[in-house]
């Protein structure tokens, strides 16, 4: 694949205040309930962006600004916010000349329904800062984003959370991130003492002791001190255990180490900083956001160890015109400007806001930008930086900056805004496809009007919502990530479209599947008097791999199907396939050839052969054995050991299947994989059950076969749709 690189000197230009050496944009990811927004409020008093700390319990947190956020105590949607860290230890003032750091934080939400805000904050991130619990160690959410930062090679450092909770365990938190993960993590500040002996932490790499002072309620007063003589053992292996595994991985500490030299702490802290950029390392920082102990370091770390916009790869895109030819886009404020476009939000004052991320160039107020999927330009009339929920208007904004843009139209989640001179699209992020759904019905004509102008701003705001009319019944259909996800929607079309609607009982999004192969033929033959309609197609099927989706390919040879005709066929086979034969679900995993076929002079059309198209899938699927799919969840509870038996028997009735019960910390961890269509309500059951002492969390895994005992339920309440859809 031929490559085009553009390159540009000096990357800063002389207008910006912080240079991208300075400048860095970072992540808080984690599962539900383990303190990224507890983390992220930390941090920004510390930075002096607030002057008083909110907690999440109170409901008076900067990122989680949404009405619903505050009420349930959850992360609903990414905020972005821009704080200012000046380092105030000697060493790292050497390295960074002792400068203001600009530090962008997007919080993302850390409930499995939301896991779009998290997949395009990953899309646009240079860094990510993964907080785990001290006590629960690595939950099930935990490994979902952190596949989603491998998945965009986003660099991370680890937060060791909650290490003043009964149970915390800090080293049992760093060997599960290894096993689970298969993270190459290791402590460079490690918590003194834990639970309520949380004194402070261990700076690993200059061998110093941090104290805070109880005394101090904000966290503000802490102490840089020589190690004590009970922790000095503990602290040297700790440093040893560091140096033996990045000499592992660069080879300056190695030659080092094999030299017998002292490594000092610059020289290890920027091996490090090599190595997390690589994605090779991830440091580990302990603490206790709740009870502001070892946040500054965390921010310290962030500055040491996560990459600004100059340390990770330029990105990459494609030629609109020529998909085959790679563009790379320089990190530069002189180059041709190119930003992604991650995510659109409906403010109920400014309107559209589009939040994007600058990979090259600067942008002014004023300046016309293009957008390649659309071929349209737009003039730029106002730019923001976002403070959370407040909006500061700028003239201009350079490389590597996260702002929004007001007023722009016809703009998807994922688009490329760049200049017309520089045409590159950029990789989209991409999402998962909704599993639940429901009937909505506005309660008035009123209603019905402003619902369908709020349906269309929520699904363009979120990759993961569906809203469409289910052509069999005629009602409206919203589909999501689970139940709070559609519960949220249909709480902001209350509270921000004033639109009063009823909701009917969830549904689950099944699917259907072959599982041999097969040959269909479809003809389409009609004669009325004057010009009639031919179209004929035989196409052959077969499963694909589970998760590889549809193929369809064109095996026709001597033109026994004009090429004009081939794609009709194919629009009807894709028209087949959206509705299946068993329950009028749609089709997935399936291969299709068309392989023959014929055609008429006079009467053949796009028409009849589309109509060929259809009926060949038809009849080739009811051969083929066809099965239907639903989707299975993966279940992670959580409770005291006199309710496992409890909880063990509600999952074996709920169809689930149970793959390993763990002890951990006084409490039992029940992993199973249950069908989506067996956990409704299973919040309200598992409270019952335990007397409310038991958690749990959940996200998809996969699709897998209806059973047959089930199957006949479902079939006869679809009859009447399949019946429709033939």
């Amino acid at each position: 694949m031929e490559a085009v690189v553009a390159t540009t000197k000096p990357v800063n230009s002389p207008h910006r205040k912080y240079p991208m050496e300075r400048t860095r944009n970072i992540g808080i990811a984690a599962h539900i309930d383990a303190g990224k927004t507890t983390t992220t409020e930390r941090i920004l008093f510390y930075t002096g962006l607030i002057h008083k700390m909110g907690d999440v319990d109170d409901g008076n947190t900067v990122t989680d600004w949404m009405e619903q956020e505050r009420e349930r105590g959850i992360t609903i949607t990414s905020a972005a916010i821009t704080c200012y860290w000046t380092q105030k230890e000697e060493g790292l003032q050497k390295l960074f000349q002792g400068l203001p750091h600009r530090v962008n934080i997007i919080d993302t939400p850390g409930h499995v329904d939301f896991t779009a805000e998290v997949e395009r904050s990953m899309r646009v991130l240079d860094g990510a800062v993964a907080v785990f619990c001290g006590v629960a160690g690595v939950q099930p959410q935990s490994e979902t984003v952190w596949r989603q930062a491998t998945k965009y090679k986003v660099p991370r450092i680890a937060f060791i959370n909650k290490m003043d909770r009964t149970g915390a365990n800090f080293e049992n938190a760093i060997n599960e991130m290894r096993k689970k993960l298969g993270a190459y993590a290791y402590a460079v500040a490690v918590p003194i003492g834990r639970e309520d002996y949380l004194k402070g932490i261990i700076d690993v790499v200059n061998q110093k002791a941090i104290y805070y002072d109880d005394t101090d309620e904000l966290g503000m007063r802490y102490s840089i001190t020589e190690i004590p003589e009970d922790l000095k053992l503990a602290a040297e292996m700790a440093l040893e255990e560091l140096i033996e595994a990045v000499s592992n991985k660069d080879d300056t500490i190695a030659e080092l180490v094999i030299e017998g030299k002292p490594i000092e702490p610059l020289v290890l802290k920027s091996a490090i900083r090599r190595l997390t950029c690589k994605l090779e390392f991830v440091p580990v920082i302990g603490g206790s956001a709740f009870k502001k102990k070892g946040v500054q370091p965390l921010v310290d770390a962030v500055i040491d160890y996560l990459p600004s916009p100059l340390d990770v790869p330029p990105a990459m895109g494609v030629d609109p015109n020529d998909p085959e030819r790679q563009v790379e886009v320089p990190s530069s404020d002189n180059a041709k400007f190119c930003s992604l476009a991650f995510k659109l939000w409906s403010d109920p004052f400014v309107g559209k806001l589009v939040f994007f991320r600058v990979y090259s160039g600067q942008l002014n107020k004023g300046d016309t930008i293009y957008n390649p999927r659309t071929g349209k330009r737009e003039r730029v009339s106002r730019v923001m930086m976002i403070q959370a929920d407040k909006r500061i208007e700028l003239d201009r904004i350079f490389a590597g900056d996260i702002a929004a843009l007001i007023g722009l139209k016809n703009i998807t989640t994922g688009d490329t805004l760049c200049d017309e001179s520089f045409e590159v699209t950029l990789e989209r992020p991409t999402f998962p496809e909704p599993v639940i759904s429901m009937a909505i019905e506005p309660k008035t004509k009123q209603d019905r009007e402003k619902m369908s102008v709020g349906l269309q701003r929520l699904s363009e705001e979120d990759p993961t919502f569906r809203c469409f009319t289910n052509e069999d019944t005629g009602q409206l259909i919203i589909a999501g990530m689970g139940e709070l996800h559609l519960e949220i929607i249909r709480d902001r079309l209350f509270r921000e479209f004033k639109v009063e609607a009823s909701a009917g009982a969830p549904q689950i999004a099944y699917r259907e599947t072959i599982t041999k192969p097969a040959e269909g033929e479809g003809k389409f033959i009609r004669q009325s008097g004057g010009r009639g309609q031919y179209g004929h197609a035989i196409i052959r099927i077969e499963p694909n791999g589970r998760g590889k989706g549809i193929e369809i390919e064109n095996k026709v040879v001597g033109g026994t199907i004009p090429k004009e005709y081939i794609p009709p066929v194919i629009d009807g086979i894709k028209e087949a396939l959206s509705g299946g034969v068993l329950a009028g679900y749609p089709m997935v995993d399936i291969k299709v050839r068309i392989i023959e076929g014929s055609f008429h002079e006079v009467d053949s059309s796009e028409l009849a052969f589309k109509m060929a198209g259809i009926f060949a899938l038809k009849d080739a699927v009811k051969q083929a054995h066809p099965i239907l799919l639903e989707p299975i969840m993966k279940v992670e509870a959580t409770t005291p050991d006199e309710y496992q038996g409890d909880l063990l028997g509600d999952l074996n009735r709920r169809r689930g299947r149970i793959h390993a019960i763990e002890a951990k910390n006084q409490a039992t961890v029940l992993m199973a994989e249950v069908p989506l269509a067996e956990l409704f309500g299973y919040a309200t059951a598992i409270r019952s059950l335990s007397k409310g002492r038991a958690s749990y969390s959940m996200e998809p895994a996969h699709f897998d076969v209806v059973p047959h005992s089930i199957l006949e339920t479902l079939l006869d309440a679809a009859k009447p749709k399949a019946a429709r859809s033939q």
